[in-house]
């Protein structure tokens, strides 16, 4: 299983072990290229870009995985982006979207659960205004 360094430094703590021997084993596994935040980051953003929003991947590596923004940045900066209305226009399909039969109330909730998985209201309105019409 992989895991980040921060996770690997939790677990070892919470198990008893003293803080400089934690240090020593993470620098000992991060020497023969078992533990790399970059690579994890990256096999973490790739699984997920198609499913997930960007924000969402964001606050997901950083609070629970710990991994430092600017690292998480900059694998981003190497990656080719999803296109979140795509990923957006698959959300309404799964909740069976149809403006036709959808009232004020339940497109405010639909809005809301979508700005929740981390969407910008921008994408998700434009999405809403040209649905279905437009192919993302």
């Amino acid at each position: 299983m992989d895991r980040t360094e921060a996770q690997l430094r939790e677990k070892l703590l919470s198990a008893g072990f003293e803080p400089e021997l934690v240090e020593e084993a993470i620098a000992y596994v991060k020497g023969y290229g078992y533990l790399d935040d970059e690579r994890y980051v990256r096999n973490y953003i790739e699984y997920r870009k198609d499913h997930k929003s960007r924000r969402q991947i964001e606050q997901e590596l950083q609070f629970r995985k710990g991994v430092p923004p600017e690292l998480i940045q900059s694998v981003y900066e190497d990656l080719t982006p999803a296109d979140e209305k795509v990923l957006i226009k698959k959300h309404l399909e799964k909740k069976h979207y149809c403006p036709g039969e959808c009232d004020e109330k339940q497109r405010q909730k639909l809005i809301a659960s979508l700005a929740r998985k981390g969407f910008r209201t921008g994408d998700i309105l434009a999405v809403l205004r040209k649905w279905p019409e437009e192919d993302f």
